[in-house]
C-alpha cells in the first residue's frame, strides 16, 4: 500500500464516521459515502477497517496502562485495562458505536475474539496457555462487566476493600 492509498483509506474511514455522526441510525453502506465506495470493495472490509483503527488505539492505551501497573504495584491490572478500554471508547464515541451497532456482522467476528481475548490476556484473567475458545469467553464476559459496570468516582483504595470486611452491626 503506497501512502497515497494509506490517505485515502483514513480519509475514507473519516467520511464514513462523520456520516454515521450526522445520521446515527442509517445503516452503514457504502453507498451512502462515496469516498468509501472508492476505497473498500464491501461493507464487511469497511467494518475490518474500522476496527482494525480501533484496535490501534485501544492497543496503544493498554500498553500505556500496563506500563503504569508494572512500575506501580498498587495499580490493579483489571482496573487498568477497564480504564484504558473506557477512555479509548469516550474518546472515540463514534466509531464504538458504529462498532457496536454492528458487533453481530460475520465480518467483525475474528477481530471481536482477537480483542477478547487480548482484555483477558491484558488484564491477567486468562493466561497464553488456556485454550484460544476460554480465553475467548473470558474476554467476553470482562467485556460485558466493564461496558454495564458504572464507572466508579471514587479510587478503590486498600483501606476502602478492607472497611468492607468489617461486620456491621
Amino acid at each position: 500500500m503506497s501512502w497515497h492509498d494509506f490517505y485515502r483509506r483514513q480519509s475514507a474511514i473519516q467520511a464514513v464516521l462523520d456520516h454515521a455522526t450526522a445520521h446515527p441510525s442509517d445503516e452503514l453502506a457504502l453507498e451512502a459515502v462515496p469516498q468509501a465506495s472508492e476505497v473498500f470493495a464491501t461493507t464487511g472490509e469497511l467494518l475490518r477497517a474500522l476496527h482494525y483503527k480501533w484496535t490501534q488505539l485501544l492497543t496503544g492505551r493498554i500498553g500505556i496502562a500496563l506500563a503504569d501497573a508494572d512500575a506501580d504495584p498498587r495499580v490493579d491490572r483489571v482496573q487498568a485495562v477497564t480504564t484504558a478500554w473506557r477512555r479509548t471508547a469516550a474518546g472515540n464515541p463514534d466509531l464504538r458505536a458504529v462498532l457496536d451497532r454492528h458487533a453481530g456482522a460475520p465480518a467483525l467476528r475474528p477481530a471481536l475474539e482477537r480483542e477478547q481475548r487480548m482484555l483477558a490476556l491484558a488484564s491477567g484473567l486468562a493466561e497464553h496457555s488456556e485454550p484460544d475458545e476460554e480465553i475467548s469467553r473470558v474476554g467476553a464476559a470482562f467485556l460485558s462487566l466493564m461496558r454495564g459496570t458504572p464507572k466508579h468516582t471514587e479510587r478503590s483504595t486498600c483501606a476502602l476493600r478492607l472497611r468492607k470486611l468489617i461486620p456491621s452491626s
